[in-house]
């Protein structure tokens, strides 16, 4: 079982512009079905966890709503509506207590941290992201919600081009802190 941050970013490290929009992102040319890509990396998929702004974002985005049949963790502060038959539980708890659900949720399977943000940091601040995937879109921003928020330590698994993206595929080693206070001792 592996926890994953999977996402698109701008070539200068940003998932949305300053207002929340990804309409930069939507009008890129990507093979949907090619490496690195989102349908395949959905499969591996057996629960996942997202902040209320990207739940919200999903709600109003996709077109038939709720899509998702994984075990979804939402974390919020707020009162959110929830589609009928959706399993979606709402939390406000420690990443560390959800992600031990989720670990029981998905099985066999891995874990997907979706969306980005302070959430996704609070993820690796617990040492519970595994991999980072990003496929960087060819655009600039210049400013924006960054596509991670902390200092890690990566290690490059993977790299491909999926048409206008690169894309790789890193393995957490740690903290950047940890890897500096590792090279002074």
């Amino acid at each position: 079982m592996t926890t994953h941050y999977y996402t698109a970013s701008s070539l200068d490290g940003f998932i949305a512009t300053a207002d929340h929009s990804l309409d930069w992102l939507l009008r890129q040319d990507i093979d949907e079905d090619g490496p690195m890509a989102y349908a395949g990396f959905r499969e591996c998929l057996g629960a996942m966890a997202m902040g209320a702004h990207t739940y919200e974002w999903i709600m109003r985005h996709d077109e038939g709503g709720w899509t998702y049949t994984l075990p979804t963790w939402v974390f919020t502060h707020r009162r959110l509506d929830v589609p009928d038959g959706a399993d979606i539980r709402l939390t406000q708890e420690d990443v560390r207590a959800v992600h031990g659900e989720m670990v029981a949720a998905a099985g066999d399977k891995d874990i997907w941290i979706v969306g980005g943000g302070e959430l996704v940091g609070r993820f690796a601040d617990a040492g519970l992201i595994d991999e980072v995937w990003i496929q960087y879109a060819p655009v600039t921003l210049g400013s924006g919600a960054p596509v991670l928020p902390r200092a890690l330590d990566l290690e490059l698994v993977d790299v491909a081009r999926n048409r206008n993206f690169l894309c790789g595929r890193y393995r957490v080693t740690g903290s950047l802190d940890d890897a500096q206070d590792g090279a002074q001792a």
